[in-house]
């Protein structure tokens, strides 16, 4: 976090500042500087760090304060006063102050660096997007920040810390040098987005899709809609809203915002059009064509060079479904004046978009071919990964699908379940091994499409299932492993594909 005294800190969030065992009143440790890392679990606090004691659904972050405190921590932020050694700040609401904190912190490194410049002379303030959308959420911030971190000090979270707790918490990792912050905005519920984008307010907030991922929680596409229509509703005309155009749901935000709007897909509509997919063992090919450059002034046009940009991409990164992923965060950094050829060449270098999402494993039986893509399931992207598990298959080699629950669908549950399970016969997959009592329907709607006898089997535990995989599969499979990540697949997959770690 960027250096603060506990006296602006308090301001920040609205608090009680109370001081700690070596002093002796208010005033003398309100000058101290907090500049450490911010923390929500007292086993990552270090020396100087602030600590919020949050209360959880398990447990109660004050019972760790002093384990928080022994470790170093240079501050506590807690909704009740707590015995400690160090000073505290008593707030109202842990949550809010986190906000608070996270939107204050961003607010003064903008200011700082508003008069920046980079080495050639070209404006350089800290710039922010927000990426939500039902699906590709993390992969997209990965990509982007693949590619802006060769341009600048790049902060974005790791892994998928993007809900009310994790998206601040990267936030306050930003510091003077920053360049661009990349911040991953999740939500299970209405009005979960717009806080957090009244906290970053981005200068691109992008969306990826509507579908129906956590669609018990929201309780409907439509709800979804809405939810992920945050991203944008409340974007300033100086900002640009990002959108795939390729989903209707999506497109028709662009009523929604005064930002500008980019649109970017394989429609002819797309500003930034993506042509000739192609998916393979060995990746995703495809070519991403930018328009000419608009006129002076245009927030999109911020730096961005001249004419016409056109580059062929190649990515490591197995599935068709990549490509408006890759695009998106393309899209997102030509916007800030990174040519698309420097943002192709930054791509190429990914290994992988994120463990266990469409992780190709090396370590599987002979001859067998093992894709973990089990962190995530919503019936979009279980229906992405099965068509390019058909599509990357040689001549010779059996499709195996390994699939467990997609979690959170509540009322949708049994009928998309259903409608993956007659998907997996209509793209031919070889064999089906469906896991868990949650993802029964998938195997049912198998055994009653067509004429399957034995290429679907149901097993309810996930060690039966490795021992029974172990025993079926054979050279020349290639075994797709999906569910959501209750389900716990992502172990087998790693099982199947030897990997230890």
């Amino acid at each position: 976090m960027i250096a603060m005294t506990l006296a602006e800190i308090a301001t920040a969030v609205d608090g009680e500042l109370i001081p700690g065992a070596q002093a002796t009143d208010v005033a003398d440790q309100g000058d101290l500087v907090v500049d450490g890392t911010v923390e929500t679990d007292s086993r990552l606090v270090t020396p100087g760090s602030v600590f919020f004691a949050l209360p959880g659904e398990v447990t109660d972050g004050r019972r760790f304060v002093p384990a928080a405190t022994e470790a170093g921590a240079a501050l506590v932020i807690t909704p009740e006063r707590v015995e400690t050694t160090a000073p505290q700040i008593v707030v109202a609401d842990g949550y809010d102050a986190l906000a608070a904190l996270a939107h204050e912190v961003v607010t003064r490194v903008r200011m700082a660096t508003a008069d920046r410049v980079d080495a050639d002379g070209r404006p350089a303030p800290l710039k922010v997007v927000g990426i939500t959308g039902s699906n590709g959420k993390t992969s997209t911030k990965n990509m982007l920040r693949t590619i802006l971190e060769q341009h600048g000090e790049t902060v974005a979270p790791q892994g998928s810390f993007n809900n009310h707790v994790g998206a601040p918490i990267s936030m306050l990792r930003i510091t003077e040098d920053t360049r661009y912050l990349v911040v991953e905005m999740g939500a299970s519920g209405i009005g979960h987005i717009a806080k957090l984008v009244a906290i970053a307010e981005p200068d691109v907030g992008v969306v990826l899709k509507v579908g129906l991922a956590h669609a018990g929680e929201f309780g409907g596409i439509e709800a979804t809609q809405r939810a992920k229509s945050e991203m944008v509703t409340d974007l300033p005309g100086s900002a640009t809203a990002l959108l795939n155009v390729d989903d209707d749901r999506v497109a028709s935000m662009r009523d929604l915002t005064a930002a500008h709007v980019v649109g970017f897909g394989t429609s002819d509509d797309a500003d930034y059009r993506i042509t000739g997919i192609e998916t393979d063992r060995n990746g995703t090919r495809f070519t991403l064509t930018a328009p000419p450059v608009r006129q002076e002034g245009d927030p999109s046009a911020d730096g961005r060079p001249g004419g016409t940009d056109r580059v062929d991409v190649q990515l490591a990164i197995l599935g068709e479904h990549h490509a408006m992923n890759a695009s998106a965060a393309l899209t997102v950094a030509h916007l800030w004046g990174v040519p698309l050829a420097a943002g192709a060449a930054a791509l190429a270098s990914m290994t992988r978009a994120e463990r266990w999402r469409m992780e190709l494993l090396p370590g599987g039986p002979d001859g067998v071919t093992v894709i973990n893509d089990a962190y995530n399931a919503s019936p979009d992207s279980t229906a992405a990964a099965l068509r390019t598990l058909a599509q990357i298959v040689r001549p010779g080699e059996r499709t195996v699908a390994v699939l467990g629950e997609m979690a959170e669908l509540g009322e949708f549950s049994t009928e998309e379940h259903d409608r993956i399970g007659r998907l997996v016969v209509r793209l031919g997959i070889g064999q089906l091994v469906v896991v868990g009592r949650g993802a029964m329907p998938i195997h049912q709607a198998a055994t009653l499409e067509g004429s399957w006898d034995g290429e679907s089997v149901f097993i309810e535990d996930v060690d039966d299932a490795v021992h029974s995989l172990q025993d079926m599969l054979r050279p020349g499979d290639v075994v797709l492993v999906k569910s959501s990540k209750s389900a716990e697949l992502r172990f087998l997959g790693d099982r199947l594909g030897g990997v230890t770690e």
